[in-house]
């Protein structure tokens, strides 16, 4: 019994893969079976995740701003060539965005879709270099579980949609999915070219939000098909849009985790932009500033001088105070100065006024 449920289940497999497929696609290359497609996927992965960040773990990261420059530069032109044959296979002027069925005739145009639909599939197994570039450069941070499961996942789904469906209402994911990639390879190729093209990459933030955008089109493109009739298997309804769907919410949530950072680290910046600009008030070459007239802690400063502060009996505290805070004085070392200091800094006193002098924050590290 086991047995006939087996071979009923491999014969229904071959029916499937042999005569319910697309005929003209299924002698090209990786089109007679899932299995090498999911094994080089699989592969990919691990790969990704063990094998290339161990061999590169006692190694040095590889500089490889040419062949960067150059893989993205020919990413942008291979997804422009792509965008270019899925309009010129139907989405130009043949056919509709509400409902397009499948053409699997022999028509010169219907063919051309049916390789640009292979060749989209193609580019899948391209974008591993993406990750290799990553292992090699040693930005093992940047291979996220989002980055290998978007690689990993991608040439199985396509997979499908060449097999069975090589154009029609589907084939609208691949058209939008290469303009995207247009744009994003035009950054990562600017930014490869170094430093001196940050100014021009302010655009950053908006390439994910711009994935997120794609994958909403793709949804309601798709799933609009649940409530009308037309001649397309409403199971890639279901495949394209759930995946539209998945990768939706991963990107989303990625680019709710950047921005988070992004804030955070934004106002870092500005809590040490503050910090440094009441520094810089206070002080200049590791020494007080002029000050006229201006409140201490717990005492006023009358006057200083040439990176001294003249004292009175009502601002010996202020002052003391004021001190600790510019550099991590002992109390001894105030009372005390020539025991850690060199008395060079400490020479200016006044027969009325003792004088304290702020001794230079380089000297005071060298010392403690």
């Amino acid at each position: 019994m086991t047995l006939q449920v087996v071979a009923d289940l491999v014969n229904s497999y071959r029916d499937l893969m042999d005569n319910r497929s697309d005929q003209r696609v299924k002698d090209w290359p990786l089109m007679s079976g899932p299995l090498p497609t999911l094994l080089i996927c699989v592969s990919y992965a691990y790969i990704a995740k063990v094998v290339g960040p161990r061999l590169m773990r006692d190694r040095k990261a590889m500089q490889l701003k040419g062949p960067l420059v150059a893989y993205n530069l020919a990413q942008v032109f291979f997804s422009m060539w792509l965008f270019y044959e899925l309009l010129m296979g139907g989405w130009w002027n043949r056919y509709s965005f509400r409902c397009q069925p499948v053409d699997y005739s022999n028509d010169p145009v219907a063919i051309r879709m049916a390789h640009a639909c292979w060749w989209y599939y193609f580019s899948k197994y391209t974008e591993f270099i993406d990750t290799l570039f990553f292992i090699l450069r040693k930005k093992n941070e940047q291979i996220t579980n989002l980055h290998v499961i978007h690689h990993g996942v991608m040439p199985m789904s396509v997979w499908f949609g060449v097999k069975f469906t090589p154009g029609g209402h589907s084939s609208f994911f691949g058209l939008l999915n290469t303009f995207v990639h247009v744009v994003m390879y035009t950054y990562y190729m600017l930014a490869a070219m170094g430093p001196q093209m940050r100014p021009y990459l302010w655009w950053k933030k908006y390439l994910t939000a711009f994935q997120m955008v794609q994958f909403v089109l793709m949804m309601v493109h798709a799933f609009q098909l649940l409530f009308i009739e037309c001649d397309y298997p409403k199971g890639f309804v279901w495949w394209i849009g759930m995946h539209a769907l998945m990768f939706y919410f991963l990107f989303s949530d990625f680019y709710k985790q950047a921005y988070k950072n992004d804030r955070k680290h934004k106002k870092d910046d500005d809590a040490v932009a503050v910090t440094d600009k009441k520094t810089e008030a206070v002080t200049q070459n590791g020494h007080l500033k002029e000050v006229e007239k201006k409140e201490a802690v717990n005492g006023t400063v009358h006057s200083s001088m040439n990176g001294c502060v003249q004292r009175s009996e009502t601002n010996v505290d202020g002052v003391r105070s004021l001190m600790k805070a510019v550099a991590p004085l002992k109390e001894s070392d105030i009372e005390e100065p020539s025991k850690n200091v060199s008395i060079g800094f400490w020479e200016r006193f006044s027969l009325n006024f003792p004088m304290f002098c702020i001794p230079d924050q380089t000297v005071l590290l060298q010392n403690h």
